[in-house]
């Protein structure tokens, strides 16, 4: 089998061409369509000097040219490389460099931003620029126009084979220090986050036609509303797991609440992927102030960021015949394991989950935690590579044990009686204070529950007898912040020594695009002002 993507993708659109595969706007393509489009931009590419291995920056918002551009990497071999389009001009010289980018695909808009870092890179050879209505328009840039490229190129497909040893590399979020290429096989990464196992009995599918297969079998697909940027596994993986399985993918380009309900309505989704309360609590407060018809929506799927219990309350009143799913993974272990979720009063309940295939709890030595007992998240089986040029964070994260070789992420975790497992937090972010280990994400989802506050993100301070204390900077949901009753609301519901210490009141909490606290926004924040309050 080669399950290799672009093979996955060529065999539903053999199987489906004339069915609607991806929806932006007023625009949509059949797979016959996509496939054409994405066959031109990998014969361009091909002519300008790409081929297997090399690295090819997709620096764009959703769209369905991003769609194409990955498909169309993959077609020849080449290795699409995730570009977040909210850096600034030197966190993209790093990403552009470290990635060893030969060539880029990049929206108009952010044409600036790439010809200031562009004599910087001498391995940038070759540039496509995409037409935008998100602030493009008039923009100068030296890329080659995407259109243009692709009118003088083949749509057929007569490309070579392929293998599943083809990589494909994702750039985590940097939320906590640089962004890192996370190496993975292409057969590795489908296992684990593209439907080559069975979502339902955990194993492998039978081969590499079953997604096609029975996509094509099904003569009610679903359409799948997929709102976080394609530059994340959160939205990359459901894009494709929707599409190879002959489904139909909407986009949107940028977030925007309103508008969603309104995209709704009109295409009649059934799935919702969001990532956590930073798009599912707009999404909340949106459908509270203008409803609309959402009988569609059969599944709300949220991953990849914190999604707290009143957001799901909110969203199980809302929404009561929709499921509301929690998943949980990174892009080092792919698909972790799955929730449902349920209501509860406990503003800082964890999520809970039932792990997939591979995924375990584990001690400090590498081995599985006993019911009761608490660990970090590990996943077994189809793991990543590595890191892209860092053998240091490699063997830090990756290990062999007894045999076995597995990732070992700093999730913390509880394993429960019946074998799930709750989700603690994040081990790098958690605050020592005093000798009480304090994680950010329970006392995030408890500040947030407050009335007052409308986001919340906490972080560990220096403090000169505890070692840390904790602290947190907030936005209000209204005017301003009721800071003494937020500490009463802190206290009724967590441990004193959770209780953040100080408190910084912003316009509004930075956070990437996938919807994760932005921790390095965060101190530095803190740092440049005084708090607004201190607790008693």
């Amino acid at each position: 089998m080669a399950c290799n993507f672009a093979d996955l993708y060529e065999h539903i659109a053999d199987a489906v061409p004339d069915r609607t595969a991806v929806i932006e706007g007023a625009r949509r393509l059949t797979f016959a369509e996509l496939e054409a489009r994405a066959n031109r931009l990998a014969h361009h590419l091909a002519a300008a000097g790409a081929g297997p291995g090399t690295h090819i920056g997709f620096h764009m918002h959703n769209s369905i040219e991003s769609l194409e551009t990955l498909l169309g990497c993959y077609k020849i071999r080449a290795v699409p490389v995730n570009v977040n389009y909210r850096y600034r001009a030197e966190e993209l010289h790093y990403v552009y460099d470290n990635a060893d980018l030969e060539m880029a695909v990049h929206h108009r808009c952010y044409a600036p931003l790439i010809e200031e870092i562009r004599p910087r890179l001498s391995g940038l050879r070759h540039t496509l620029v995409v037409e935008d209505d998100q602030g493009g328009a008039g923009l100068a840039s030296a890329s080659t126009p995407y259109e243009e490229a692709l009118e003088s190129a083949s749509p057929g497909r007569d490309f070579g084979p392929r293998s599943p040893d083809d990589h494909f590399i994702m750039y985590t979020g940097g939320t906590t220090g640089l962004p890192k290429g996370v190496l993975w096989r292409q057969e590795d990464m489908w296992r684990v986050l593209g439907g080559g196992i069975d979502f339902y009995t955990g194993e492998a599918v039978a081969d590499e036609y079953q997604q096609s297969r029975m996509g094509a079998q099904n003569p009610t697909p679903m359409t799948w509303f997929v709102l976080p940027p394609l530059i994340h596994a959160a939205a990359m993986m459901p894009t494709f797991t929707a599409l190879w399985s002959g489904n139909t993918v909407l986009f949107q380009p940028r977030f925007d609440p309103d508008e969603v309900w309104r995209v709704v309505a009109r295409e009649r989704p059934q799935v919702l992927v969001v990532t956590g309360d930073a798009i599912a609590r707009p999404l909340v407060d949106a459908y509270r102030a203008a409803p609309v018809d959402a009988s569609s929506l059969v599944s709300i799927g949220s991953g990849a960021a914190q999604l707290t219990q009143p957001v799901k309350n909110a969203l199980l009143e809302l929404f009561p015949s929709t499921l509301v799913t929690e998943s949980i993974g990174s892009s080092e272990t792919g698909f972790g394991g799955i929730g449902f979720a349920q209501k509860d009063d406990d503003p800082a309940r964890a999520p809970r989950v039932t792990t997939g295939r591979g995924a375990l709890v584990v001690d400090e030595a590498g081995r599985p935690v006993a019911p009761g007992g608490e660990g970090w998240v590990a996943k077994t089986g189809n793991v990543p590579l590595g890191y892209y040029k860092d053998p240091v964070k490699t063997d830090k994260l990756f290990r062999t044990v007894d045999g076995v070789r597995m990732v070992i992420t700093d999730d913390r975790a509880r394993v429960e009686a019946d074998g799930s497992v709750t989700l603690i937090g994040r081990g790098n972010m958690v605050v020592n204070t005093g000798g009480e280990k304090v994680f950010p994400e329970e006392v995030e989802a408890t500040l947030k529950a407050h009335p007052t506050v409308y986001d919340a993100v906490v972080i560990g301070l220096p403090h000169e007898r505890w070692g840390q204390q904790v602290a947190a900077v907030v936005s209000a949901a209204g005017d301003t912040v009721d800071f003494a009753d937020l500490e009463r609301h802190v206290r009724a519901h967590l441990a004193g020594y959770k209780l953040p210490r100080q408190i910084w009141l912003a316009p509004a909490v930075s956070r990437t695009p996938s919807g994760k606290p932005d921790y390095r926004w965060a101190k530095s924040y803190v740092a440049a002002r005084a708090c607004d309050h201190e607790a008693r």
